[in-house]
């Protein structure tokens, strides 16, 4: 047995039949030496990440268990190769398992290959981002137009597009909600807490008149030309302020859209009602998703932002 797999007689070994799956990679499957003293090595790490888990044996691991074992070794900064052999080993370890008759079931048919994940942009913390929404500069003209733009991007999740894409005609305060134009023009509802609409009305009131020259065409933001802000003026403006605000991640206007999603999931936040705010619905999960009214997606964000 490989020097670095405990050895047969161990409860780790018996307990999750390592010595048995050698024989098998070994005599049955004809790996070379080298494959199986790999593959071994990834299910020693397996069982001992299972052990300390509380489970005693492959039969108690679920797939969710496995799909977190995967993403600990991610988080250890393992490439993305070294990933996809440990999970060719687990697929390989729970046909053993299943053929053997050892095991009645596979959990490991729902891990997802690296390939197919998505690199998520960073995230702020709580503090981070109040540090971020205090770091414009009250000595500019654009002060309250860069504040009411950093709380409603927070406030509302919306992509960047959205974002510079929205009008004095798509907001209602009154109800606490605005709208949004997403991907293909889909239209959807998203609520805006209180300290959003707050700056957001006082930047329309006493700064945005002085902008718009008779070129804003009626959209919110607007740039120091009176022209509508683009994205890259948006982009501009969230750099701008994380510099001031002394974060050390790099900080996009995507970095809002991921925070405010993460801050209302650690909230407690129901996941559904999320997606249904970022208007992120993923094809192949369509089928997962209900309709959920905008009288409860108030109640959701009003219950979990931080600033809501």
């Amino acid at each position: 047995m490989d020097r670095s797999a405990p050895a047969p007689s161990s409860p780790i070994a018996r307990a999750f039949r390592l010595e048995q799956f050698r024989d098998y990679l070994g005599l049955e499957a004809g790996n070379s030496a080298n494959t199986v003293a790999s593959y071994l090595r990834d299910i020693t790490r397996l069982a001992e990440y299972a052990t300390s888990h509380g489970a005693r044996s492959p039969e108690q691991l679920s797939a969710a268990q496995l799909r977190d074992f995967i993403y600990s070794l991610k988080d250890l900064g393992l490439a993305p190769t070294t990933i996809g052999r440990q999970i060719s080993a687990i697929r390989t370890y729970y046909k053993f398992l299943v053929g053997e008759g050892l095991a009645a079931r596979d959990p490991s048919e729902r891990i997802e290959s690296p390939k197919r994940w998505r690199t998520l942009p960073a995230v702020l913390s709580v503090a981070e981002m109040q540090k971020l929404l205090e770091a414009t500069n009250p000595d500019q003209p654009l002060a309250i137009r860069d504040h009411a733009l950093l709380e409603f991007a927070y406030a509302t999740g919306v992509r960047v597009s959205e974002l510079v894409g929205v009008k004095l005609q798509d907001l209602f305060f009154k109800e606490g909600v605005a709208r949004v134009f997403g991907k293909g023009g889909k239209e959807r509802l998203v609520p805006v807490g209180r300290r959003a609409i707050g700056e957001v009305s006082m930047y329309v009131e006493q700064v945005r008149p002085a902008l718009d020259r008779g070129k804003g065409r009626g959209f919110l933001f607007l740039n120091a030309r009176g022209t509508p802000l683009s994205r890259v003026g948006a982009w501009g403006i969230i750099k701008a302020n994380a510099r001031r605000a002394g974060l050390a991640k790099r900080v996009t206007p995507h970095t809002l859209r991921h925070t405010f999603a993460t801050h209302l999931l650690e909230g407690g936040a129901d996941l559904r009602a999320v997606q249904e705010m970022l208007g992120h619905v993923d094809l192949a999960t369509t089928q997962l998703y209900t309709h959920i009214d905008r009288d409860y997606l108030q109640t959701v964000h009003r219950s979990y932002h931080p600033r809501a």
